[in-house]
C-alpha cells in the first residue's frame, strides 16, 4: 500500500520509525536533484541533502500537518542550499600573490561600480516603475508585491490569496505587460 507523506509523518510522530525511512527514500532523489541545481556538483549536493534530512528529522515534531509536507521539505532544501553557498569558502586575494608580493588579479581589476549618471538613471527608472506599479489595479499590484517584495512562488501566492494558480499567473503576466507598455511609450 502506498501511503501519503501526511500519513507517513503522522505514523512517524506516533512512534513508527519505519515511516521515516519511507519518507526519506521517497524524497531523497527529488531533494538531491533540487539541491544539485544550487550546488552544481555531487559532493556539495550530497552534503546539503544530508543536512536537509537531518533538519527535517529534528523539526518534524514542529511541522504543521495541515500544510503540504513536500512544500515544507523543499523550503528546508532551498534554505539549506542558500546557507551552504553563503558559507562556502571564498578564495582570498592573497592566494593570487606572486613571489614578489604583487597581486596580479587585484592589479587588473577596473572599477566596475556604476558612474553617477548610471546611478541617477537607475534611480529614475525605479521611481517611474514604482509610480506605475502603484497605479495598477489592486489584484495585479498585489500579485507583483507578493512575487517580488515577498519572494513567494506562484503556488504560494495562489494559496495566500485563495485563487487558482492559473489566475495568479495570468494576473502576473498582465501586470508585466502593462508595465512594459508604459515603459515602451516613455522611450
Amino acid at each position: 500500500m502506498n501511503r501519503s507523506d501526511a500519513e507517513l509523518v503522522a505514523d512517524h510522530l506516533s512512534g513508527n520509525e519505519k515511516s521515516l525511512e519511507v519518507l526519506i527514500k521517497r524524497n531523497l532523489k527529488p531533494v538531491y536533484g533540487f539541491v544539485y541545481k544550487y550546488a552544481g556538483n555531487a559532493e556539495n549536493s550530497e552534503d546539503i541533502t544530508q543536512d536537509v534530512f537531518v533538519k527535517m528529522w529534528k523539526n518534524l515534531k514542529r511541522f504543521d500537518q495541515n500544510k503540504n509536507f513536500r512544500t515544507w521539505l523543499f523550503a528546508i532544501a532551498k534554505n539549506s542550499a542558500i546557507d551552504f553557498l553563503k558559507k562556502k569558502k571564498a578564495v582570498p586575494f592573497s592566494e593570487f600573490e606572486n613571489k614578489y608580493g604583487e597581486n596580479v588579479i587585484a592589479e587588473t581589476f577596473r572599477d566596475l561600480s556604476p558612474i553617477p549618471s548610471e546611478l541617477s538613471e537607475r534611480k529614475e527608472k525605479y521611481r517611474c516603475l514604482a509610480l506605475v506599479a502603484a497605479k495598477l489595479p489592486q489584484k495585479y499590484g498585489e500579485v507583483l508585491s507578493l512575487r517580488y517584495d515577498k519572494d513567494l512562488s506562484f503556488s504560494e501566492i495562489a494559496r495566500f490569496l485563495g485563487e487558482k494558480l492559473n489566475t495568479v499567473k495570468s494576473r502576473h503576466r498582465r501586470a508585466i505587460m502593462i508595465l512594459k507598455s508604459v515603459f515602451l511609450r516613455q522611450k
